[in-house]
């Protein structure tokens, strides 16, 4: 019998036995927080202490989101918040801060259709270039497979042609110079594309890309 002192603020007693399997019981004495019974749970189940702590709620916890309806998981990086979608067509959306007196970032996750060169194509036609050049010809478009799924990175600036209510609201277009945007286009085997989108000031941009590229080369199968 595995047994934790008082001191430890629960113990694991023995339980009845069922078909002669014993299971054991978790106890707990006096006030015990959530976080001491998940460590007694990850004794029990001999697994680290560290993802016992990580539980909801927590910094680490916020910053975990899945696509293809949970058939893929990933985790922002850290610092970024998760925050209200602005529209019902984004499925999950994160604030980035930025330095003082700058717009955030803002990062936008959603399932859409259409084929990947129209989708690129529509990005490059939000930014314009001071001297009047093509986007598409000052972009970076990188191929990877990652957990099974075929990935297209792009990576573009300029000068940003920002809808804040989105391209279906009928608001104005405010153009926002020195801006940079990062997209991951997820080709998932069973439920389709699933696009994320993080744009902002360029500095704030730059201050994340191996955060962003870390986040998407990340992608494994939920389990």
């Amino acid at each position: 019998m595995t047994r934790f002192d008082r001191a430890g603020a629960c113990r694991l007693l023995r339980s009845p036995v069922s078909n002669g399997v014993e299971y054991p019981v978790l106890s707990r004495s006096g006030r015990v927080g959530r976080l001491i019974v998940l460590v007694c749970l990850a004794a029990l189940l001999r697994l680290p202490v560290a993802l016992a702590a990580d539980e909801a709620g927590s910094p680490a916890a916020e910053r975990a989101f899945t696509v293809a309806n949970g058939s893929y998981s990933l985790s922002a990086p850290e610092g970024w918040q998760r925050s209200q979608p602005r529209s019902r067509i984004v499925e999950t959306e994160f604030a980035v801060p930025s330095e003082e007196g700058l717009q955030p970032g803002r990062m936008t996750v959603m399932g859409a259709g259409g084929s990947i060169e129209a989708n690129i194509d529509r990005w490059f036609g939000q930014f314009g270039q001071p001297d009047g050049s093509p986007t598409k010809d000052r972009a970076a478009i990188k191929k990877l497979t990652i957990a099974g799924c075929k990935v297209t990175l792009v990576d573009v600036s300029g000068t940003f042609r920002d809808m804040p209510g989105g391209p279906f609201a009928g608001g104005k277009t405010i153009e926002r110079p020195n801006y940079r945007m990062l997209a991951a286009i997820v080709e998932t085997p069973a439920a389709g594309n699933y696009f994320l989108k993080f744009y902002g000031p360029g500095v704030t941009v730059a201050k994340y890309v191996d955060g962003f590229q870390s986040m998407v080369e990340g992608i494994v199968p939920a389990s």
